[in-house]
């Protein structure tokens, strides 16, 4: 059904031009990288801090509002590199199960990241308890390794 989709995408010119050239498959690889290293770490400082390990002198909702800022802003260089990326080579990616296990669970992980871990570290003196923080700490570090871990496997499928 979406194959005809990815074929088109293999035309577009942005795909192509990556493709052909030497050095710009590997720079943008490598931006990507750097932004999921920003993204990994101001999603797990928050995260870990839910589930209990690290930064326990400081409150939950403060170091969520101090990380947001870096996470929205590798969110985007992850999604303007990987775009490039994807359009240079999208059959493979359709023939990949890395690369839907890696888009399922990244869907999944943004709704999750920005509705139920959002509002839990909002009401974080309301109704939380310590293990609804660690249920919802320990779901968001699955879930993102798992997008982390499926966008890796892709480069070996």
């Amino acid at each position: 059904m979406l194959l005809p989709f990815f074929q088109w995408c293999e035309t577009v010119w942005l795909g192509r031009f990556v493709v052909e050239s030497n050095w710009l498959f590997p720079l943008i690889e490598s931006i990507h990288l750097l932004a999921l290293a920003l993204l990994g770490g101001s999603i797990l400082v928050v995260d870990m801090r839910l589930v209990g390990l690290g930064l326990k002198g400081r409150e939950i909702k403060e170091i969520a509002r101090e990380a947001r800022p870096y996470m929205n802003a590798a969110l985007i260089g992850m999604v303007v590199t990987g775009v490039p990326l994807f359009l240079s080579e999208p059959i493979k990616c359709y023939y990949s199960p890395a690369f839907w296990v890696k888009m399922w669970t990244l869907a999944i992980a943004l709704i999750y990241t920005y509705t139920i871990r959002t509002k839990t570290v909002r009401m974080e003196l309301v109704r939380n308890t310590a293990r609804r923080h660690l249920l919802v700490g320990a779901l968001s570090i699955a879930l993102w390794f798992t997008v982390a871990s499926a966008g890796r496997w892709i480069g070996f499928s």
